[in-house]
């Protein structure tokens, strides 16, 4: 397989290509806010990578420069990625990429354990079929694949996950259930990537039991991939009750 001539840079160089070439090779013309939407799938996807893993400062000056930006639309991504529980505001006003530890993600994994079964249930006869076969595609393409694609398994996590939070029918419960996703998400690209195949096997027998809109199943079945996360980082992490 030929080499990607960019895998040798640093994460904020490549951030600065991609956001680059997505801006037309330049950034004037562009609104303000098509910039920002750029700079913040740039920085989200760096914490994605770990490129700006939990704890890094972000100096603004530096990052727009990095990015090719300036810093209004820069500050609109970080605000919207504060939003969202990525980062968060340290001393200095400057913005920090969150950290999330062990005690928060097996708390919040606790706390959506008891959201998360019922949001499925609810959203059960709402979601379209198209969606759920869509998701299960994507999954039976990740597990066949030759080697096993970790930014597709986020993907296909993202789309099962949000499908359950869009439909739910519930603003309030759909908001914690996304603020408690960022948090175990920033734990878990970091600490679980054994989990990406227990995962995938867990979503798909969720996506059985909301196709069959078999209630009670989709409760067990989401209940069940909740708190085997807690069980495996429990096991691999030394985690104590």
């Amino acid at each position: 397989m030929r080499q990607d001539p960019r895998s040798d840079e640093t994460g904020e160089e490549q951030a600065k290509v991609s956001v680059t070439e997505e801006s037309g090779g330049s950034a004037a013309g562009r609104g303000s806010h098509s910039l920002a939407a750029l700079a913040y799938n740039a920085v989200s996807d760096m914490i994605r990578h770990r490129k700006l893993s939990g704890g890094h400062v972000i100096v603004e000056a530096r990052l727009a420069e990095t990015l090719g930006v300036s810093r209004t639309p820069l500050r609109e991504a970080l605000q919207r990625l504060e939003g969202e529980g990525l980062v968060h505001k340290g001393e200095g006003r400057n913005y920090v990429v969150r950290h999330v530890d062990i005690g928060e993600y097996i708390q919040s994994l606790k706390l959506r354990l008891l959201i998360e079964p019922e949001a499925a249930v609810q959203a059960m006869g709402s979601i379209p079929r198209r969606k759920l076969i869509e998701v299960r595609r994507e999954i039976d393409e990740l597990m066949g694949a030759t080697s096993y694609h970790t930014d597709a398994h986020w993907f296909s996590d993202d789309h099962l996950h949000g499908l359950i939070i869009d439909h739910c029918g519930n603003d309030v419960m759909a908001q914690v259930l996304r603020n408690l996703r960022a948090t175990t998400r920033l734990f878990e690209i970091g600490q679980l990537k054994d989990r990406l195949t227990p995962d995938s096997t867990e979503h798909l027998m969720i996506i059985d039991a909301l196709q069959r809109q078999d209630a009670d199943d989709v409760r067990r079945t989401v209940a069940n991939h909740i708190v085997s996360l807690i069980d495996f980082a429990r096991k691999h992490l030394n985690m104590a009750d």
